[in-house]
């Protein structure tokens, strides 16, 4: 296979890779989807209860999106959504201690998760495959911000 080839090679297998992870993962846990772990992974980076666009930035989900799935992870006790004080329009969400009871629960569990995921990888590879998923991750983001780049 040639240079071009694995390129191509990549680019599908990351669409297909993405499909099939979130299979599993809406598997690993029955009371949350792997779309809703990733917003509330989003939601717990920020150092105080961030606004729905900053965490629909972070894990680059539409505005629209982020808001109903918090909308569902609040009907479920997951997140607090409260209004901003001093912006009206913007909505704060905020992880509730029964989020976090849930989590720190399943913690040996997601390690044997990732270490299946990543079975046969050394440390090598790993650093590798980061430095190329970053790189990967910034350029796409730079054709993000310019469109003319597209």
């Amino acid at each position: 296979m040639d240079e071009l080839e694995k390129k191509a090679y990549i680019f599908a297998s990351i669409f297909s890779l993405a499909n099939k992870l979130q299979v599993i993962g809406d598997k690993f846990d029955a009371n949350i989807t792997i779309k809703q772990w990733l917003f509330l992974v989003g939601v717990s980076k920020f150092p105080e209860p961030p606004i729905v666009s900053e965490v629909a930035h972070f894990v680059g989900y539409s505005r629209q999106n982020a808001k109903r799935l918090a909308e569902t992870l609040e009907k479920r006790g997951y997140v607090n959504i409260s209004k901003d004080k001093y912006d009206a329009r913007a909505l704060r969400i905020e992880l509730t201690d029964k989020c976090r009871e849930h989590f720190s629960g399943r913690y040996e569990k997601e390690l044997d998760f990732l270490a299946k995921i990543f079975n046969d990888f050394d440390s090598e590879l790993t650093e590798g495959f980061y430095r190329g998923l970053t790189k990967l991750v910034n350029n796409v983001e730079g054709m993000l911000n310019k469109p003319n780049n597209i």
